[in-house]
């Protein structure tokens, strides 16, 4: 079996994936790299090889995917367009040079049913991303996952509400009737992920998601109105959604820290992802993750829920 690289291998993704990983494959089939690898200490007594490796100085990614047959690549974590796409250009270079023969890739799930564009700025560098492993795929062969909006990241699009000190009231940029999202679990994409990367390495010539993008999406749309009142439901208070403009949204005091990469605000341009919400973009519901998870997806008021009773 070819070695099964992951990077960065210490994020949520991440470690959701080789948690679910080293139940299919054995430790010692995995070459894990992270900024910090002291943090993957608990996976080298099990086995693992751990390398050090950072996007922010591509000098790293040098060699450090030899050995390597398959590489899980996770979008460095921003939603800067060229950095970010730069930062995996780098690494997927650098993968093709240490002889690497399959990528999977994280991407999101904007843009609607696997379609080529989108409104969000947030997806930019994953469809630049996409096209770039399809471009070069001729030395080695690639997936891209679009990954679904994690059931988790709420807050990302309701002005950062916090489960554990709710406010009475939503504003953003948008009404909240549908079209809406399929949310879906973190942990379970990183099941799902982990199950269709063992899934090559036992049998790459059966692989049927070769040079392919797919979508794993949450069992149903849920419109942002209906995902207020949910997160309303588990806080055990009603919740009002109230419409802002985008100029009205940028000026609120909690985003400038929470969007700014580089030292560039990048509020106005999170913006857009309401856009893309209503335009359908997230809405989509695909039934592959049902398919390879072999039951259906828990659903968003089971996680928020779950959440909400969290300490």
């Amino acid at each position: 079996m070819a070695k099964i690289g992951v990077f960065p291998a210490a994020g949520g993704l991440g470690t959701s994936i080789i948690n679910h990983l080293v139940k299919l494959v054995p430790a010692s089939e995995l070459i894990l790299i992270a900024r910090k690898p002291d943090n993957l200490a608990e996976l080298t007594r099990a086995g693992a090889t751990v390398r050090r490796a950072d996007y922010e100085d591509p000098a790293t990614l040098e060699r450090a995917f030899d050995g390597v047959g398959i590489l899980m690549l996770i979008s460095y974590a921003s939603f800067e367009i060229q950095f970010r796409f730069e930062a995996h250009k780098n690494a997927i270079d650098a993968a093709r040079r240490s002889g690497v023969k399959h990528i999977f890739y994280s991407s999101l799930a904007f843009a609607g049913n696997l379609e080529e564009t989108s409104v969000a700025h947030v997806m930019g560098a994953h469809l630049r991303t996409e096209k770039y492993l399809a471009e070069v795929s001729g030395h080695f062969t690639y997936t891209a996952i679009r990954e679904g909006l994690y059931s988790e990241s709420y807050p990302i699009y309701t002005s950062w509400f916090d489960i554990h000190n709710p406010a009475d009231e939503i504003a953003i940029p948008h009404s909240g009737d549908g079209p809406g999202v399929t949310w879906v679990k973190r942990d379970e994409l990183g099941e799902a992920t982990a199950k269709l990367i063992a899934s090559y390495a036992k049998n790459p010539a059966g692989f049927p998601y070769l040079n392919r993008v797919l979508l794993l999406s949450g069992p149903r749309e849920i419109s942002l109105k209906e995902t207020v009142e949910i997160l309303g439901q588990a806080v055990g208070k009603p919740l009002r959604l109230r419409e802002i403009s985008v100029d009205e949204y940028v000026a609120l005091p909690q985003h400038g820290s929470k969007h700014t990469y580089h030292g560039i605000n990048l509020t106005r341009e999170w913006a857009t992802a309401w856009d893309a919400i209503r335009r359908g973009e997230t809405a989509v519901v695909s039934p592959l993750m049902g398919e390879i998870l072999g039951r259906e997806p828990e659903s968003y008021e089971t996680t928020v829920k779950a959440m909400a009773m969290s300490k």
